[in-house]
């Protein structure tokens, strides 16, 4: 019988790169520890050994179904921990995740009702898989243990997972932006998913305006009081942004039950960062990307293929740029990424072709025998190679028109070390409340993208290695591990208010 575990974490992706070799099943640990995977795997390390678990989906036949081993242990260099996986058929996972997640609620969260699909979205299944989500986590579960759920596809879960261990603690992470009332309540099943996340012990956002719009939600939908609130820290809260909030609600009170807010980024790796640069593969790359560059320079564009993330309103400003400023041809590149984030789904075929014939539209017109200005990828760069890139980059391009928090942003300012360079961010992308030195603009504008293009590439080097060196001091600041450390404050919180002992080990 499986040991039972103290952590158990629920995100849809499995904790491992899965290969097949001569015939069998090969689990790997992931290539890179940044990420999100990696981040959250780092904290079985901070409960007794062995007593971690994660629970996630993996698709498989119905025939296969039968001798399909769905608890396995895995050893890494995280520890020990076992992952229960969830075998759905690829009917399951295409409603659950392709047409539900994606095409109903994933608009809403992004602020994109006019994208919301109701008539395919199929409510039973969403319910079915996330009822099994919380019956795999509580049969993982030891009494009184932390059960951490993540992301928006699994809303269901706490509900469900209080109904068959009330004993457990329950906290839950999104990683998406979380809109307003008036966005937010389009959803038919508002009521359904603002019940379940006020059966968690904690809630928890990456910057203080997503939880302020769930506070707005859950009273405007359900008998709830903001219990305590509290001033934002100077290190989040710059007056004047887009997604500013000076307070942020800490702790609601539901049907004489305490729910805590929370909201605190994820943060980069900045001294895996470091190291990778000053490795000598890394010095080699930089070395080769500054040579084909020669004294041209470089913008960097990198995102996976999604309408929220605002690649085409970026390629746009790019062609204007070069149409209004023709000095600049051959004297700037721009390396753009665009990943298949889900395959099948319509409207990313879309954006994606939408893409490429930018792409295609903007070499054709500009491009000479010895100069392309755009360098397109559609696959992933991996990790090594794009901190060379962002390390050689003068400029990097990240405007979503709606974005959680991004990443990107922060893997460049930790790249650059503060050298000189320019980031251009949305300031609609969850992290610009953290880094209000960037060149700050507004993706429905094309006006303020042609202004902060020609602001980044016109920034004198005294004033770039400035505001970068300020971002960096933030970045270093708000790193995973200071996420790690501040996440298991709460979860210590949680049991105090249960009595019971803290989650961590001892040391």
């Amino acid at each position: 019988m499986t040991e039972k575990s103290s952590l158990v974490i629920v995100y849809h992706r499995q904790p491992y790169e899965e290969v097949v070799e001569n015939g069998r099943v090969q689990y790997r640990e992931n290539k890179s520890p940044n990420g999100i995977v990696p981040t959250l795997k780092s904290f079985f390390g901070r409960v007794d050994a062995g007593k971690g678990a994660w629970v996630a989906w993996k698709q498989v036949s119905p025939k296969a179904q039968e001798k399909f081993e769905r608890v396995i242990r895995i050893e890494d260099s995280y520890g020990g921990y076992a992952v229960s996986r969830l075998p759905l058929t690829a009917e399951q996972v295409k409603s659950f995740y392709h047409v539900t997640s994606k095409e109903a609620l994933w608009p809403i969260l992004h602020s994109f009702p006019w994208l919301f699909r109701y008539e395919n979205a199929d409510w039973s299944t969403f319910r079915e898989v996330n009822w099994l989500f919380a019956e795999a986590a509580a049969s993982q579960a030891e009494e009184g243990a932390l059960v951490w759920i993540h992301d928006y596809n699994l809303w269901l879960v706490p509900k469900y997972l209080r109904q068959i261990r009330p004993d457990l603690r329950i906290a839950f992470f999104h990683h998406t932006p979380f809109p307003a009332a008036d966005v937010f309540n389009i959803l038919p099943w508002r009521e359904e998913i603002v019940d379940s996340l006020l059966d968690c012990d904690l809630v928890g956002f990456h910057i203080p305006r997503y939880a302020r719009n769930f506070a707005e939600v859950a009273r405007s939908l359900r008998d709830v009081e903001v219990e305590a609130s509290e001033r934002v820290e100077a290190g989040m809260s710059p007056v004047g942004q887009a997604l500013s909030e000076p307070e942020v609600p800490t702790r609601l009170r539901h049907q004489g039950r305490s729910v805590g807010l929370d909201a605190f980024p994820v943060g980069t790796n900045p001294g895996f960062i470091h190291d990778l640069l000053q490795a000598e593969p890394s010095r080699e790359l930089q070395a080769g990307i500054r040579e084909e560059l020669g004294d041209r320079r470089l913008l960097v564009a990198v995102g996976r293929t999604d309408y929220t993330k605002g690649m085409k309103e970026t390629l746009e400003a790019f062609e204007r740029l070069l149409k209004r400023r023709p000095e600049l041809h051959g004297k700037i590149k721009l390396m753009v990424t665009s990943v298949s984030a889900a395959s099948g789904m319509r409207i990313y075929r879309e954006t994606q072709r939408d893409i490429e014939a930018l792409v295609g539209r903007i070499n054709g017109r500009f491009s000479t025998l010895s100069w392309t200005p755009i360098l397109l990828f559609t696959n992933a760069i991996p990790f090594d190679r794009l901190i060379a890139y962002y390390r050689m980059a003068d400029v990097c391009i990240t405007t979503p028109l709606r974005d959680g928090l991004n990443l990107v942003a922060k893997e460049f300012v930790a790249a650059k070390q503060g050298a000189s360079g320019s980031l251009v961010l949305s300031e609609f992308a969850g992290c610009a409340v953290e880094l209000p030195q960037a060149v700050l603009t507004n993706p429905f504008s094309m006006r303020a993208m042609d202004a902060a293009l020609d602001q980044a590439l016109d920034m004198p080097a005294e004033e770039q290695r400035a505001r970068m060196a300020a971002m960096e001091e933030t970045v270093k600041h708000y790193d995973v591990s200071r996420w790690a450390e501040h996440t298991f404050e709460r979860f210590d919180e949680i049991g105090r208010t249960r009595g019971q002992a803290p989650l961590a080990a001892a040391e």
